[in-house]
């Protein structure tokens, strides 16, 4: 009798937990039903259709005729023989007969909020809200000129990462964007401003001196939302009181700088036009060096050994060359622009020869945003073929930015990001300067042949 007053409870506590278990099921069952029937009723991805003449893959350099990409919201779906594509209801389609695709560009240094007149005593009147302003400009244009992914390496007061957010937002018209915020530099060197007198005690966002003080530096920008660390490790050729071929940064405060950043998820991209400071970048384990224009053989040698990209931004020699003398740049800045002109082609080519990893990068800002596609036919001039000149804006970017930006190449799975030429880019890279149709992210951004 006592046994069996001791099981009730236990009996009680057994039929609780039944109804309790009971309970839940049921309230899992109708959430499960909820959102079954939400994800039913979820629109389908917006489908597109490109009906190509030929599609470039930029791995191999082979063109394939009568090809179809299809594309499901912003990414890349399937591409097949035309032929073995049907459309539906619904579908967009977008017949692109004679053109040549090939995917989106990417310029790997650029300054959007900047143009040429800002990197002088002139720009010390324009305001940071105005230079977003030319950046939105800028930006449209880099985009309708099939740059559909850019890096952009410097900005003031993290005008970049407004430009960037509000393209990311729709508000704005323009490619994606990969932003630094301020330019990491030492007191008085090409990051700092040095235009203004002593009274005024001013120096840039990004300065910072010594270790303890770069740590920290690199923790506020990425806080800010710096998408990548720029640094200059030499001084610069725009810039006031510095010497292109001098080392700024230590080598002690760059592994500081990229240890910092690497923990924290972002690459480090150096400034660095003379031979030591590219050495020390290199060996701080920067992820790409800008320029390089005045390095030697040994600095050469350092890249190509730890594998250090070189974003070589050449064409703006071309383009001063024809211009500088006729613009409102300081004397200081264009004897300086002569001297690295007359080197930066032999020491570039040098680097190309040696098989140092290349990423494309333009300095565009230095001349007016949109002609960025100029850059290719130096590159060809200095000894790379046409395909591998289109390889360093597209897959050879991509491998620097990293695997989650899904760009460089027209295949499954990549954001649907894809640009048309006449003609064939692999005979004539120039071709590239004439870019008729833009798509990003599927949406199409320029068409000059449904205008035809």
């Amino acid at each position: 009798m006592n046994a069996l007053k001791n099981l009730m409870p236990h009996a009680r506590a057994v039929r609780e937990s039944s109804r309790w278990g009971l309970a839940i099921a049921a309230v899992l069952i109708m959430l499960f039903g909820v959102a079954s029937t939400a994800s039913a009723q979820l629109p389908a991805a917006k489908r597109t259709v490109i009906r190509a003449g030929r599609v470039l893959n930029v791995r191999t350099g082979e063109l394939k005729a009568n090809q179809a990409i299809v594309i499901e919201g912003d990414k890349i779906a399937k591409i097949a023989p035309s032929g073995e594509v049907t459309t539906a209801a619904g579908d967009t389609t977008i017949d692109l007969p004679d053109a040549t695709l090939l995917p989106g560009l990417i310029d790997m240094h650029t300054h959007l909020t900047f143009e040429l007149s800002s990197l002088s005593y002139e720009g010390l009147k324009i305001s940071t809200a105005r230079e977003a302003l030319h950046g939105a400009r800028n930006a449209r244009r880099t985009l309708e000129a099939g740059f559909t992914t850019v890096r952009n390496l410097g900005a003031k007061d993290y005008a970049d990462i407004a430009l960037r957010d509000a393209i990311n937002d729709g508000d704005v018209i323009g490619p994606r964007i990969v932003a630094s915020g301020p330019a990491m530099g030492i007191t008085g060197g090409h990051c700092d401003e040095n235009l203004l007198p002593p009274a005024f005690h001013f120096q840039g966002a990004g300065v910072a001196d010594g270790v303890e003080a770069v740590q920290h530096k690199v923790r506020e920008i990425i806080k800010y939302g710096a998408d990548v660390i720029k640094i200059c490790a030499t001084g610069g050729v725009l810039s006031k009181g510095d010497d292109p071929n001098a080392s700024q940064y230590t080598l002690e405060e760059m592994k500081a700088i990229v240890a910092d950043a690497h923990r924290l998820g972002r690459k480090v991209a150096a400034h660095a036009h003379g031979a030591e400071g590219v050495r020390w970048a290199s060996e701080a384990g920067v992820d790409s060096v800008e320029h390089g224009h005045l390095m030697d053989d040994t600095a050469i040698a350092t890249l190509k050994k730890n594998g250090t990209y070189l974003v070589p931004t050449l064409f703006l020699g071309e383009y001063m060359e024809k211009n500088m003398d006729r613009s409102d740049i300081p004397e200081y800045s264009k004897q300086k622009m002569r001297d690295v002109i007359a080197a930066m082609r032999k020491n570039t080519g040098k680097a190309f020869a040696a098989g140092v990893k290349v990423a494309f990068g333009t300095d565009a800002a230095v001349y007016p945003h949109g002609l960025n596609a100029g850059e290719f036919h130096v590159y060809v001039s200095l000894g790379m073929t046409p395909l591998a000149a289109i390889q360093t804006a597209t897959i050879n970017a991509s491998e620097l930015l990293g695997p989650k930006f899904l760009v460089g190449s027209v295949e499954q799975g990549k954001w649907a990001d894809v640009i048309a030429v006449d003609g064939d880019p692999t005979k004539d890279v120039r071709i590239l300067e004439h870019v008729k149709f833009v798509m990003k992210g599927g949406e199409v951004y320029k068409n000059d042949y449904a205008k035809r």
